[in-house]
């Protein structure tokens, strides 16, 4: 038999790994990294008490009992630790992996994603409060900043920040939100957390648990596009003049002074891809942000050691880059260049919704990676079919957009009757007649923005190229200048990339 190797979730054998989009030979050094971080959070329980009552008011952290590792919930990007309180109720404390947000190549990831996170849930509870989201408790940063929602602080403090948000909105100013910084005399030596509202099945299931066996169900999908549409139109009634991410800053106000987070970006940075786009850079255009993305994809293609099978396929995929910037005028109109723009929670995938047992939405469990984006980001779940981005089936996908997006008018109709705002469906379905559906996927996908671009743009301007040599040939060198020489250089990087994972596997004992 092949010598496997553990990743998080599965075993992988070499000739697995070797055809693999991403760096294997990191992803293998997440197992260690896991048990390490499990092993420094486990060390810990006490200050995990001492944190959980100190948000929640309690008298005495032995009220509080930190649920046993076998139960606590890891997710790709956070590890969420259960804790009881006085065998009553249970709240979570999450902390992101810092081997996975790239903190470790890009200290202060963490506390930026706590920020944006924090930021969410707060403008959530102001703006969208007939959105059902967990109660946020409070969190902190690596460095012992504190910050705990009013309603679990003391007396006189909720009455100091009722009175003084009362004064700033009638001299028309900005106001707090409701998450107080305060100093907490307790060790920072966990790190970043949150600390939120645990949700248990009584409340309802992941959408995940059922989708496989319900989806089929014309019923129940049309209650969850229902639902769905109706979270997209709530979150998305506020315009704004930037595109970027919510952070709560030092004083507890939110502020939208963060570059969009979304999960492509601190992925690429894990994987010591240097994205080049600062923590405090908002844009005002759609044609900075898209540039700056398209750019997250040169920068990948550069700095990842297995971007490129071979020869061939760096020069297609330096094709496909030079001519996704040549076509994005094609995709987005001029009148939506300046905004308004719209808040997206951008990771709202079937883990995240919990559902009753007829598919409606009772909660959304995941408030990371949301960011105020240009309208044609706007878009229906990608995830209807259950394939990835690059393997849709246009046919089956399109039947059921078809029917998400009559439900969506519909919401979106009833929504107009009471508020006025943007129309967000006229840009939805003309973003899938033009193809701005495939540009923003393609965009949004490092590893599928090459089959994307060949499958589903470049037939838009010239099927004929697709097989034609030649394209590769005359377009790539346009890419960047000494083309020729960056496609050697990256055949080399696979060369050594592919012999250090041969030797990873076979320094591995047979057993």
């Amino acid at each position: 038999m092949p010598v496997t190797l553990p990743l998080l979730r599965e075993n992988i054998t070499y000739d697995e790994a070797r055809h693999r989009e991403t760096n294997i030979l990191l992803h293998l050094t997440y197992p260690r990294a896991q048990l390490d971080f499990y092993n420094f959070i486990n060390r810990r329980q006490k200050l995990i008490q001492e944190r959980v009552a100190h948000h929640l008011g309690l008298p005495s952290p032995s009220l509080c009992r930190v649920a046993h590792w076998s139960d606590w919930m890891s997710g790709s990007y956070n590890l969420c630790v259960p804790v009881t309180i006085a065998d009553l109720k249970r709240v979570l404390i999450r902390f992101p992996l810092p081997y996975r947000v790239g903190d470790k190549v890009h200290p202060g990831n963490c506390d930026e994603k706590l920020r944006c996170e924090a930021a969410t849930y707060a403008w959530m509870h102001d703006e969208c409060p007939d959105v059902r989201i967990p109660h946020l408790y409070g969190f902190a940063l690596s460095n012992g900043r504190c910050f705990t929602a009013v309603e679990h602080r003391p007396l006189l403090v909720r009455l100091y920040h009722y009175l003084r948000s009362q004064f700033l909105s009638c001299l028309g100013r900005r106001v707090p939100s409701n998450l107080v910084p305060h100093r907490s005399g307790l060790s920072n030596e966990l790190g970043g957390y949150l600390v939120i509202e645990y949700i248990d099945q009584e409340q309802g299931q992941m959408l995940s648990k059922t989708w496989e066996t319900g989806r089929m169900d014309d019923r129940l999908r049309k209650n969850l596009f229902r639902s769905l549409s109706q979270v997209m139109l709530r979150i998305g009634r506020v315009c704004f003049p930037q595109i970027g991410s919510f952070i709560i800053d030092d004083q507890g106000f939110i502020r939208l002074k963060n570059r969009p987070l979304t999960l492509e970006i601190q992925d690429l940075e894990n994987s010591g891809i240097p994205i080049g786009i600062p923590r405090d850079r908002t844009y005002n255009t759609v044609d900075s942000y898209v540039n700056d993305l398209l750019s997250c994809h040169d920068k990948r293609l550069c700095f990842q050691p297995n971007a490129v099978h071979n020869g061939a396929d760096c020069a297609a995929q330096m094709s496909a880059l030079t001519i996704m910037r040549a076509v994005r005028p094609e995709f987005f109109r001029p009148e939506l260049n300046h905004g308004p723009f719209c808040a997206r929670l951008t990771d709202m995938n079937a883990n995240n919704l919990i559902v009753d047992e007829n598919w409606n939405i009772k909660c959304l469990i995941d408030l990371e990676w949301m960011a105020i984006l240009p309208q044609e980001f706007m878009q229906p779940p990608s995830w209807l079919t259950s394939q990835a981005v690059d393997e849709v089936d246009i046919e089956e996908y399109n039947k059921l957009r078809e029917e998400f997006m009559a439900v969506f008018e519909q919401e979106e109709e009833c929504l107009r009757q009471v508020e006025s705002g943007l129309r967000y469906s006229p840009t939805m379905k003309t973003g899938w007649g033009i193809g701005t559906f495939w540009y923003v996927l393609a965009l949004r996908s490092p590893t599928g923005l090459h089959s994307i671009f060949y499958d589903r743009i470049q037939p838009r301007f010239c099927k004929e190229h697709n097989d034609d040599v030649h394209f590769f040939t005359s377009t790539y060198p346009y890419w960047t200048s000494n083309a020729t020489a960056f496609m050697k250089r990256k055949v080399q990087d696979t060369e050594i990339y592919d012999k250090k994972l041969r030797e990873m596997f076979q320094s591995t004992p047979h057993c």
